[in-house]
């Protein structure tokens, strides 16, 4: 097996080179680097991380702690933190806290020497004094954090915006009825889609009726529950949305098994935008949040942080939340509405401010 000793003899040079071309040494000059490089391809030498590490204290790895490693939104985070990472020559180490704290404080304690810095998401009620050990013996980012600290770079999603702009849009094509599939209890995410759905009716005049908050919790399983819950009502939702895509699935299915048509019978809104939101029966509206982007920026923030660790000013960035308009948004159709009105007819629930509107 060849070794760092095989590498140098054939280069030309010292150990100590070797070394500080693999440690991106600046004291090495350009011509010295390459030469080092290529010997090192043709020999094929593997360099040890290890030993690398114990040489620049630093292990050239990041740590990712986030609440759930299953479904798109959370994979497009991990991609987005893996090409960012990787560009800059740096390796990932992943994994789930599982919505717990205590999974939280066990996660990073297992990474503890392993890695140079932390991009953590903890959105859950409670977690706040276990991110204060952590940011106490790491370099934290947080991802949507439930309450942004000087003490650490953050960034957060505009939960509120998104979903106050998905439910004003349903109110503004003239939904009065709005159920709303809300995340699960004690989750910042969730809480904050929620405020934005009661916000809209507010600002809007309107009063949104408690009955049609519908416990979620994120899988789509509880969109699919909380629309068979409201089947045995007398008059059902106009519209209905879902604090993520996934629930918003589940949403569509059990519509579905109702024998109700959407958008002509039933609108749904999600929340994400993932990847298959466009490919579903019907294409779904929802607010796009941009997953891969939202991991990028992270890495981005952490090298910075890492660079400059004694920079009291920690940033604090907000992630944009963008309503994405499709077919499933449309309850009615435009001639159905221009009929009934032409008629001297209000449709139910209905304004008629929104008669210049067509349906998406």
């Amino acid at each position: 097996m060849t070794t760092i000793r095989d590498v140098a003899r054939v280069a030309g040079v010292s150990i100590a080179t070797v070394s500080r071309v693999f440690n991106g040494s600046t004291r090495v000059s350009d011509s010295t680097r390459e030469r080092v490089w290529s010997v090192t391809e043709n020999l094929d030498y593997w360099p040890n991380s290890a030993a690398r590490t114990l040489t620049t204290n630093r292990t050239q790895t990041l740590g990712v702690l986030l609440p759930d490693l299953c479904g798109e939104f959370f994979s497009e985070v991990i991609r987005g933190i893996d090409l960012a990472a990787r560009e800059e020559s740096y390796q990932i180490l992943v994994s789930s806290s599982h919505s717990t704290p205590e999974a939280l404080v066990s996660g990073a304690k297992l990474m503890r020497g392993r890695v140079d810095g932390l991009i953590m998401m903890a959105t859950d009620v409670g977690s706040e004094d276990d991110i204060r050990q952590i940011c106490q013996r790491f370099q934290v980012i947080l991802l949507n954090p439930r309450h942004a600290s000087s003490s650490n770079g953050s960034i957060a999603v505009a939960n509120f915006d998104g979903a106050f702009a998905a439910v004003e849009h349903l109110i503004r094509l003239g939904h009065r009825t709005i159920a709303m599939v809300k995340g699960p209890p004690g989750n910042g995410d969730a809480e904050e889609r929620l405020r934005g759905y009661r916000t809209a009716f507010d600002v809007n005049g309107l009063r949104h009726e408690p009955r049609l908050e519908l416990p979620g919790n994120f899988r789509e399983s509880s969109g699919y529950d909380a629309v068979m819950a409201l089947a045995a009502l007398d008059s059902r939702p106009s519209a209905f949305f879902a604090a993520n895509d996934k629930m918003a699935t589940g949403v569509l299915s059990g519509l579905g098994v109702l024998g109700l048509h959407v958008p002509r019978d039933v609108a749904v809104v999600g929340f994400d935008d993932i990847g298959i939101a466009r490919y579903l029966d019907p294409p779904l509206t929802t607010v796009r949040v941009d997953a891969f982007d939202l991991g990028k920026r992270g890495v981005l923030q952490l090298l910075a942080q890492l660079r400059s660790p004694d920079d009291a000013s920690r940033r604090q960035e907000v992630l944009s939340a963008t309503l994405v308009v499709r077919q499933s948004c449309g309850a009615h159709t435009r001639n159905t509405l221009d009929m009934q009105r032409s008629e001297g007819h209000s449709h139910p629930g209905r304004s008629g401010n929104d008669s210049g509107r067509s349906n998406p």
